[in-house]
């Protein structure tokens, strides 16, 4: 059974939903606060699977995910490298995306993880265009392009054999809760980048919160490090979805999207053991 290290700060609120989807999908998920695990870096050697969750981390002061994200990048960057050439699967999730886009794990470097510097930031996560704090469910597509091992086929299960499939738009929702999720980048060139490594993982149905082409998630180059604003660990049952009740009995037999995003991510650790 693979090992998923999932880590945690003061003010991190959803460890352990994380924890049980790693659970859920078939791994070993052990939560460890940050301060030790900078004191043991090697604990991260044992990781098959790593996740950051989402929160206010340290309060959010400064900005979202600030505090903790220069913690792992000043102490922690060239262990979670290592485990990047490892090819162990890391996901963050809202908060948990905020600090991986500061720490440099992503976008990731176009050139492998060779680098003994952390690469510069290219992308943020600004305030949403409204100015207000949203928490609601949304809609969510992935590009048929993409890399990220953890969102492979996951409108499959849902898609009819032939025609347009009238609930799927029902089906992949996921929930967000976020005041800085819009999704920046430095320059059109670093946008155009993703789309043709195929590193844009997610991205919005209606663009609520005025992402750069509504761009929900990414990943890095390799696929295997996954980042998103949205919460899969909040939707992996079918009893969290906001209209349960009136999907089919044939469409709640099968595993949720957010479950599924794990799952993924658990067959690629055991395939790489």
């Amino acid at each position: 059974m693979p090992k998923a290290l999932v880590v945690r700060a003061p003010g991190t609120n959803c460890d352990a939903e994380m924890c049980r989807g790693f659970q859920m999908a078939g791994a070993a998920p052990e939560l460890v606060h940050i301060d030790r695990l900078i004191a043991r870096p090697s604990l991260l050697e044992g990781a098959d699977l790593i996740g950051f969750p989402g929160g206010f981390s340290y309060g959010d002061d400064i900005a979202s995910g600030r505090v903790l994200a220069m913690k792992v990048r000043e102490s922690l960057y060239p262990a979670l490298q290592e485990a990047a050439r490892r090819g162990v699967p890391m996901i963050g999730a809202c908060n948990g995306f905020q600090v991986l886009v500061q720490v440099g794990l992503l976008p990731g470097p176009d050139n492998g993880w060779q680098e003994a510097q952390a690469p510069r930031q290219t992308v943020a996560l600004a305030d949403n265009v409204g100015g207000r704090f949203v928490d609601r469910w949304v809609g969510v597509a992935t590009p048929p392009r993409s890399v990220c091992i953890w969102t492979q086929g996951l409108a499959e299960p849902f898609a009819p054999e032939s025609g347009p499939s009238p609930d799927l738009h029902d089906i992949m929702l996921l929930p967000v809760a976020h005041g800085e999720g819009r999704f920046q980048a430095a320059s059109e060139d670093v946008l155009d980048a993703l789309e043709a490594r195929g590193q844009i993982a997610l991205t919005y149905l209606d663009n609520f919160n005025g992402s750069a082409r509504a761009i929900a998630g990414i990943c890095d180059p390799t696929g295997r490090i996954f980042g998103l604003m949205p919460h899969p660990e909040r939707f992996l049952e079918w009893t969290r979805h906001p209209y349960w009740t009136r999907l089919s009995p044939a469409l709640r037999s099968k595993p949720t999207p957010g479950l599924t995003i794990f799952r993924n991510a658990v067959v690629a650790a055991t395939a790489g053991k």
